[in-house]
C-alpha cells in the first residue's frame, strides 16, 4: 500500500521537478510560464478585455435590475386588479344577496295577495251560493204555496160544490161582482 501512494506522489510530482538551472533563464520552464502568464494578462489588459467584462457583467446586472423591477411593477399592477376583482366580486356578491332577497320578499307578498285574493273569491262564492240558496228556498217555497194553493182551491171546490146550491152559487157570483166594481170605481 506504501508503495502504491509513493508511486502516485511520485508521477504527480514529475512536471514540478522540471524545472532546473536558475529561474530566470529560458531553460526554466516555471519562468517561462510565469512570462507567458504575464504576456497573456498584458494582451488581455491592452485589448481592455476585463474592461469588457466588466461593461457586460454591469450591462447584465442592469438588465437584472430592469426586469426585477418590472416584475415588481407587474406585481403590483396583479395586487391591483386582484383587490379591484375582489372588490366587484363582493359588489357582485352584494347585489345577488339583494337580488334574493328582493325575490324572496315578492314571493312572500305576491303569497299573501293570493291568499287574500282566494279568501276574497270565496266569500263572493259563498255569498253567491247563499244568493242561490235563498234563491231557491224562495223558489220552493212559492212553489209549494202555489201548489197548496192550487189544492186548497180544488179542495173548496169539491167542498164548496157539495154543499152549496145554485142559488148560494148566484149570490156568491153577484156578491164578488159588487166588490170588484165598488173597488175598480
Amino acid at each position: 500500500m506504501r508503495l502504491i501512494t509513493a508511486s502516485v506522489f511520485a508521477l504527480a510530482a514529475t512536471p514540478a521537478f522540471a524545472a532546473s538551472g536558475p529561474f530566470f533563464s529560458l531553460g526554466n520552464t516555471d519562468f517561462v510560464v510565469l512570462l507567458g502568464l504575464i504576456v497573456f494578462i498584458a494582451i488581455l489588459i491592452y485589448f481592455k478585455v476585463p474592461s469588457l467584462i466588466m461593461g457586460m457583467l454591469d450591462a447584465r446586472a442592469e438588465g437584472i435590475k430592469s426586469e426585477i423591477e418590472e416584475a415588481r411593477k407587474l406585481r403590483e399592477d396583479a395586487q391591483k386588479l386582484l383587490a379591484e376583482y375582489e372588490r366587484q366580486q363582493k359588489e357582485v356578491q352584494e347585489q345577488a344577496d339583494r337580488i334574493v332577497a328582493d325575490a324572496k320578499a315578492e314571493a312572500t307578498a305576491a303569497g299573501e295577495q293570493a291568499r287574500v285574493d282566494l279568501a276574497k273569491s270565496v266569500e263572493r262564492r259563498m255569498a253567491a251560493a247563499e244568493e242561490q240558496i235563498e234563491s231557491a228556498q224562495a223558489s220552493a217555497v212559492k212553489e209549494v204555496r202555489d201548489q197548496a194553493v192550487l189544492i186548497a182551491i180544488a179542495a173548496s171546490r169539491d167542498i164548496i160544490g157539495k154543499q152549496m146550491t145554485a142559488a148560494e152559487g148566484n149570490k156568491l157570483i153577484d156578491d164578488g161582482i159588487a166588490q170588484v166594481d165598488a173597488k175598480l170605481h
